[in-house]
């Protein structure tokens, strides 16, 4: 059995790097994004705060790892470094 990891990105509704990120995701494969709108919920946005340091959106996770803004997902692709993070993991018994 194979678990996808879970990407789930902060965002807005007018971010242009919230779109570029989903994109990229998108072109790589991903089909779900757990996707939290930090413009429509206060709570959530001071979560997002809390959880990264980070005011600015989009903040991605994928798993539990926090791999920042867009430009921080680029640099990833373009090390070769997302590809292999969103590939099934085996799972835990």
């Amino acid at each position: 059995m194979t678990q996808h990891s879970t990407i789930t990105m902060y965002t807005t509704e007018v971010c242009p790097y919230c779109l570029r990120a989903k994109a990229l995701l998108k072109a790589r494969g991903v089909t779900a994004i757990d996707e939290i709108r930090v413009d429509r919920d206060s709570t959530a946005r001071t979560a997002m705060i809390e959880r990264t340091g980070r005011r600015t959106v989009p903040q991605i996770f994928i798993g539990d790892a926090h791999i920042g803004g867009c430009d921080d997902l680029m640099a990833l692709d373009q090390r070769g470094g997302l590809l292999p993070l969103l590939q099934p993991q085996a799972a835990q018994d």
